[in-house]
């Protein structure tokens, strides 16, 4: 069992004896001391995609499930399907795009760090590296000498997700994103 202050996005847990990822966890705490956190975990069920929200207290327990964690690396897309090849016993995954959601941004081929969860040998999840390298694709230009502070601006990627980047940043930049923020990070080198 685990506590609901404990659950992480990625998570699989039991849920009214359904398999549900956790996609987004969300504190709220209505005073400065802490009293009475409440945590809203929005969670899809597995393999449908339906979404629920849930409202707990830090205290609450959710049954967690024992997971195998297999490092596969993005071999191609097939119609609706993303394969991944595991990286030991070179077996497919074929994860859904309801299943990848919007993390389907942050797939790209040769990049190391992605893990496939299995239950039961099925794969129920994917866990993204902590960084990517994208490359930005449309961005407005810099205005120089417009201001002293910092702005930031919108800008497309190459795989069609947008984040905001420091003004600075020009077309044909490669920046490093972190998948957790899904937030510009630095420049890559």
């Amino acid at each position: 069992m685990k506590k609901a202050n404990e659950i992480r996005r990625g998570d699989v847990i039991q849920y009214n004896n359904l398999y549900y990822l956790v996609r987004d966890v969300e504190k709220s705490a209505p005073t400065a001391r802490g009293g009475n956190t409440t945590f809203r975990i929005q969670i899809f069920s597995i393999p449908d995609n339906h979404k629920v929200d849930l409202s707990l207290r830090a205290d609450d327990e959710l049954e967690d499930v024992q997971l195998t964690k297999r490092e596969a690396t993005y071999s191609y897309k097939d119609g609706d399907n993303f394969v991944f090849m595991d990286s030991e016993d070179y077996s497919q995954y074929y994860l859904s795009e309801k299943l990848v959601g919007d993390d389907a941004g942050f797939i790209l081929e040769g990049i190391e760090g992605y893990y496939v969860s299995l239950v039961d040998e099925a794969p129920v999840a994917l866990s993204l590296p902590q960084t990517v390298v994208l490359e930005v694709v449309d961005t407005a230009p810099e205005l120089k000498g417009a201001s002293a502070t910092k702005r930031n601006k919108p800008a497309k990627l190459s795989t069609g997700i947008t984040v905001s980047v420091p003004e600075y940043i020009e077309n044909g930049t490669k920046i490093v994103v972190n998948t957790d923020t899904r937030e510009y990070s630095s420049r890559a080198n």
